[in-house]
């Protein structure tokens, strides 16, 4: 890995370790927070691989050694402090020990008032209708229908999309595209398809430089 910053800017504690935010490089997810001292800094820059220091076990762990769930190193950041890192990593499996994707899934508290919102919380909505199938909810009118249904409204959605750009109305457009990426989201529930799937299969290529070459190509 590329590292020219000096690391004896960063300010490490009385113990010698400084806390690392552990972030999913695709889905900006964060992952856990760890610690590092400043040769576990150095190893996880020499091999890629995120590598902290046990406060528990007072010693050196990888992440993954034992599990396999290695995370790959794409970028450590310092705050403007330079007290704090933040990690950003491609990882081979879940980040938590108990299995989960992300060691923070244990809700505090929330504000009634503020509706949280992401493609991610609709999804697992989406598959929450899926598996309980709630009467009188128009997605489980859309799973009880099946491909067929899903994807006659996939492909409305997409022409209501192309007929409100046409006309130049963004506000319309908007409206039909949000209509069809939730279309969308019913097929890939429907289907067995995440989120993460085509996250990664678009951080797996180019796409506008794909897409220029096509176009070069039929040209």
């Amino acid at each position: 890995m590329k590292c020219d910053f000096d690391i004896n800017k960063l300010k490490f504690d009385e113990k010698g370790l400084i806390p690392a935010i552990v972030t999913d490089n695709i889905t900006k997810e964060v992952l856990t927070l760890a610690y590092m001292n400043r040769e576990s800094l150095e190893k996880s820059i020499e091999k890629g691989l995120t590598c902290f220091w046990s406060r528990s076990r007072n010693e050196l762990w990888t992440k993954g050694e034992t599990s396999g769930n290695y995370q790959h190193v794409v970028s450590i950041t310092a705050d403007c402090d330079y007290d704090a890192l933040n990690v950003i990593v491609e990882k081979d499996g879940p980040a938590c020990h108990t299995g989960s994707e992300s060691c923070f899934t244990n809700t505090v508290c929330h504000d009634e008032n503020m509706t949280e919102f992401s493609l991610s919380v609709l999804m697992n909505l989406l598959l929450d209708r899926k598996k309980e199938m709630k009467e009188g909810s128009y997605t489980t009118y859309l799973f009880e229908k099946g491909l067929d249904k899903i994807l006659k409204k996939v492909g409305e959605e997409s022409t209501e999309v192309i007929i409100a750009a046409k006309a130049e109305d963004k506000k319309e457009t908007i409206y039909e595209i949000a209509d069809l990426c939730y279309h969308v989201l019913v097929l890939m529930a429907h289907t067995g398809i995440s989120l993460k799937d085509i996250q990664y299969e678009l951080a797996s290529r180019n796409v506008i430089d794909h897409k220029v070459k096509q176009e070069k190509m039929t040209k």
